[in-house]
């Protein structure tokens, strides 16, 4: 078999190459994220003087004249005095959709910073597409901005995405629906506005700069919020931004340093009649940041 040393050698460089490539794109995303995460946490105001103005401490009282179900929802999630959670680690796996038609299910693990004075994340997740190949992708809102990027093995772009307008809308409704994870940061005192609707839902409001949303939250009989859901959300399908009810549902709450929080969730799309699920996760790990 003359040809067996040649297949060899070719393989064996094929590997080198991949191997070579792999370790250049993680150092190159690295430093991406870690400059990404360098500007959020320069947009943090939690430390400054404009911090003085809200309240370091949930305090139950402001839960009066709230909707029955929020009410309900703070008195099961917190605890009268509970710290304002000002940023948190998450770290996340389970199966991601890339594809915003069909369900094509890759398994991913992630870690998420979020900072809540001002509203602000930066989700840096590992996709496996096939053995050795990996695409890396980063999703974020800082600074009033919106970024997605995806990128396989850190290097060839898939997706490139980033500014304000729907973009940064999109972003920021992500930060908010996924509040749950740190429930401060739905208070009256925080900012967020809320509305009745019935005994089992109501509508929240939060703003941050010239952007101002509603969401639809819905809460069980355990008093905790079971989904979420946006009218209207906008996403790339192909070049174009198709706009799209969007939906999440929460589960299996815990407690976090006192803090009853969801650890699996799901995240759908509604396209063409069909709920299009693309995030089914559940948290590995989680560490508050709280004020002093």
């Amino acid at each position: 078999m003359p040809w067996l040393p040649w297949f060899v050698s070719t393989a064996c460089a094929l590997v080198l190459a991949l191997v070579g490539i792999t370790a250049f794109g993680q150092r190159r995303w690295a430093a991406r994220v870690l400059a990404l995460q360098r500007t959020l946490e320069a947009g943090r105001v939690d430390a400054g003087p404009a911090a003085t103005a809200l309240p370091t401490r949930y305090d139950a009282r402001e839960l009066d004249g709230l909707p029955a179900p929020v009410q309900r929802y703070f008195r099961t999630v917190l605890k009268d005095g509970q710290p304002i959670i000002t940023a948190a680690w998450i770290d996340t796996e389970g199966r991601f959709s890339l594809s915003p038609t069909a369900a094509q299910w890759k398994p991913f693990a992630a870690r998420q910073r979020v900072i809540t004075r001002r509203p602000g994340f930066l989700w840096d997740a590992r996709i496996s597409m096939l053995p050795g190949v990996t695409v890396r992708v980063v999703d974020s809102y800082i600074a009033g901005r919106g970024l997605l990027r995806a990128a396989v093995q850190g290097l060839f772009s898939m997706a490139a995405l980033q500014g304000d307008g729907e973009v940064a809308r999109g972003e920021f409704m992500r930060w908010f629906a996924e509040a749950a994870w740190y429930p401060t940061a739905l208070l009256p005192s925080q900012g967020t506005q809320w509305q009745a609707v019935d005994d089992r839902s109501a509508r929240a409001t939060a703003a941050d700069g010239p952007i101002r949303l509603t969401l639809l939250f819905s809460f069980n009989d355990a008093g905790l919020i079971s989904a979420f859901r946006a009218e209207a959300r906008g996403a790339m399908v192909g070049r174009q931004m198709v706009m799209a009810p969007w939906e999440g549902s929460w589960s299996n709450y815990q407690a976090h340093d006192g803090v009853m929080v969801p650890c699996t969730g799901e995240v759908a799309w509604m396209r063409d009649g069909a709920r299009r699920p693309y995030f089914v996760g559940a948290v590995t790990a989680l560490k508050f940041e709280c004020s002093p």
